[in-house]
């Protein structure tokens, strides 16, 4: 049962580069920390390495198979997560309220492949927004929603997600579902539009409109001993079918694994 209040920040140190356009979020996790030497997500500084592999999103570009060392910080108040950020500003038994942070990296590089040429480069941009998670014994529902504060999309996203998380001794597996909607300038900035100035003879002009896709993940965490911790996520996205019809996009769906080891004093 999922009761006590453990303020929680987690940094990964930047596992979602440039050339990772992973949606991943180990966000729930917060809510789950404890400070004791068996707790499967524990309180504290975690240093180690982690191996991220993944579809790639657009025609063209190669899978993602990264190897890199990473960061975990499980403080008060602030949760960090390599490219985003969340700040509770009320938390107790029932319900968490907090401001979210994130940086989206760019994801199209027309320079990646020859089927991009022509299109224009996507950008970052920085995004904030509101969410909450209301606690129950078997469940953290959560809604979030965030906008581009940058200019560069314009868009929006609104994030309805539900885990499961199952906790034994040091063990914790966490299965999850949800919706992510994404507004039609988000979806297509990020998401596979073509504009009329980026249209070809082989690539139409493409609006993917205002998009739903739903989400599946499961995090799983085990606490070898006071000091080591192994990480272990993987996510699925199955596109809207705007998206997933896109000229530019590989795929009809995303898959996301994260695999990390760690060392916690």
């Amino acid at each position: 049962m999922i009761t006590k209040r453990h303020s929680v920040a987690l940094s990964v140190l930047w596992l979602l580069s440039a050339s990772v356009c992973a949606e991943v979020d180990l966000g729930s996790l917060d809510i789950l920390a404890r400070d004791n030497p068996q707790s499967p997500v524990p309180k504290g500084f975690v240093a180690g390495a982690a191996g991220i592999g993944g579809q790639a999103r657009y025609k063209g570009q190669d899978n993602t198979a990264l190897a890199i060392p990473g960061a975990l910080y499980f403080g008060d108040q602030l949760m960090y997560l390599g490219d985003r950020a969340r700040y509770y500003f009320h938390y107790d038994d029932n319900l968490a309220l907090y401001g979210y942070g994130r940086y989206r990296f760019g994801n199209l590089d027309p320079d990646d492949a020859d089927s991009l040429h022509g299109m224009h480069k996507r950008k970052g941009e920085f995004e904030a927004g509101l969410g909450a998670t209301y606690i129950t014994p078997y469940a953290l529902l959560t809604a979030r929603f965030a906008t581009d504060v940058t200019g560069r999309s314009n868009g929006q996203e609104l994030l309805l997600w539900a885990d499961f998380p199952i906790l034994k001794d040091n063990w914790l597996v966490m299965p999850g579902m949800g919706m992510m909607i994404r507004s039609d300038k988000m979806a297509n900035y990020y998401f596979g539009g073509v504009s009329s100035a980026e249209a070809t003879p082989q690539r139409k002009a493409w609006d993917t409109g205002t998009t739903f896709s739903p989400m599946a993940a499961v995090i799983t965490t085990y606490r070898f001993s006071q000091h080591w911790m192994g990480l272990f996520a993987a996510n699925y996205e199955l596109y809207d079918k705007d998206i997933a019809d896109s000229p530019i996009v590989q795929h009809s769906g995303e898959f996301f694994v994260i695999a990390g080891v760690g060392y916690t004093w």
